[in-house]
């Protein structure tokens, strides 16, 4: 491998992190977040030259894009990881076995993560404040939409790093190429655990060519279910908050489902959607309902790829139901196990939905941009795994680290 060196680096400062202090942890994350602000103009210079290259039209500008609000918010988050209690040295079970050999299991760190991800140079952050506090040494692969941004991003964390007389290893940015993401999915004894962030065709190249182990996250085909009992006013907010508060993030709405009995009041439930210029996808019940009531050049006949897209932009499918139970079967075809959410005033129903969706985030009456590590009270989040093998939903500290036994004796053997 071209990169074993850069490897060989990571690992040897990872286990230097083992050594240092929760409050030297958070010293240092204290010390980034000031940086970030005090530097802003740096980030943001070159966060407008990744910017100029991808062009405002692309559905991805504004994942990439950084302003001074959405840095103070960053540092915020970090500032508040580095105050959350220590995810180490926790003790999960503690017993003594009949021979006397005294058992515990204790949270440890995995060592090295490597973290894929496309244009959101916030991840390059997030990733760094949320490994650190947990003692784990990151290795980044950033996309080449924002490897301005993110060589601007590492080289400030760097500089901290070397004021504390840390490593600067503990955090890699590996370069923004494909070559260099296939040397990080082989690097078996060099990365203990793989964290893809993006779009599901980078999450599938991922789970289909890693050596490594991986956790999925990120793709999400989300929906809204407008039960018959659906508060009108309650499922406008919720539709247009899912929908258009960041379209191009994964927790924003792709599909409302309707009952029929309901599909008179579509063009009410959708039109906040028209201030932000949201093109409806739709089938032909719906299409019925909305002509002539919804902007036309904003309207569209449903197709075959419709309900398996996930939009990232103004645009969404809605999808005409007969029952709670046939929404609930288009959800367990469409759906990628991220969050979904129903409307109702029903308590049974609501009750049976949660019951009967398989996704990481059930919502009830409540908007699903509410999937993510922040407002779940991790702090930031790494990712949000849709898979059910060890962390899902929201990934903070406690899903970052593992665990190993510590056993005392005095002498006992096995017979």
């Amino acid at each position: 491998m071209q990169l074993e060196d850069t490897f060989k680096k990571v690992k040897a400062a990872s286990q230097a992190l083992g050594l240092m202090t929760d409050g030297q942890r958070k010293e240092v994350l204290d010390a980034v977040a000031s940086a970030m602000t005090k530097h802003q103009d740096e980030i943001l210079a070159a966060n407008a030259l990744d910017l100029k290259q991808m062009g405002n039209q692309n559905p991805m500008y504004d994942r990439l894009m950084l302003t001074a609000k959405r840095l103070e918010d960053i540092a915020s988050d970090m500032r508040h990881v580095a105050r959350l209690p220590s995810p180490l040295g926790k003790i999960t079970k503690d017993t003594v076995r009949p021979n006397g050999l005294h058992l515990r299991r204790v949270s440890v760190p995995f060592g090295v993560i490597g973290m894929i991800y496309e244009a959101r140079p916030n991840v390059t952050f997030d990733v760094f404040s949320l490994c650190f506090k947990s003692g784990n040494a990151c290795i980044l692969k950033g996309g080449r939409d924002a490897d301005q941004t993110n060589q601007a991003e590492v080289a400030l964390i760097h500089k901290v790093l070397e004021n504390f007389h840390i490593a600067p290893a503990v955090v890699t940015l590996l370069p923004a190429t494909h070559e260099a993401t296939g040397e990080m999915l082989s690097a078996v004894g060099y990365i203990d655990l793989c964290i893809p962030r993006g779009s599901k065709r980078l999450i599938n190249y991922v789970r289909e060519n890693a050596k490594v182990p991986v956790i999925e996250t990120g793709a999400g085909v989300v929906h809204i279910y407008f039960d018959e009992s659906g508060d009108l006013e309650i499922g406008k907010a919720i539709v247009y908050n899912s929908k258009c508060r960041r379209p191009s993030v994964c927790n924003a709405l792709d599909c409302l489902i309707i009952h029929e009995s309901r599909v008179s009041q579509l063009p009410e439930l959708c039109q906040p959607l028209t201030k932000k210029q949201v093109r409806l996808t739709v089938d032909e019940k719906a299409y019925a309902a909305l002509k002539g009531k919804y902007p036309d050049e904003l309207l569209f006949h449903a197709g075959s790829q419709t309900y398996e897209t996930e939009w990232l932009d103004y645009a969404m499918g809605i999808k005409t139901v007969a029952s709670l139970d046939e929404a609930l079967s288009h959800i367990a075809i469409y759906g990628s196990g991220h969050s979904e959410c129903i409307v109702t005033e029903n308590p049974a129903s609501a009750q049976h939905f949660q019951a009967m969706v398989d996704a990481a985030c059930v919502y009830v009456n409540a908007a699903t941009s509410f999937t993510d590590g922040g407002q779940f009270g991790l702090g930031a989040e790494i990712g949000i795994s849709t898979q059910k093998l060890g962390a899902r939903g929201p990934m903070g500290l406690e899903e970052i680290t593992t665990y190993k036994w510590l056993i005392d004796g005095h002498g006992q053997t096995r017979p």
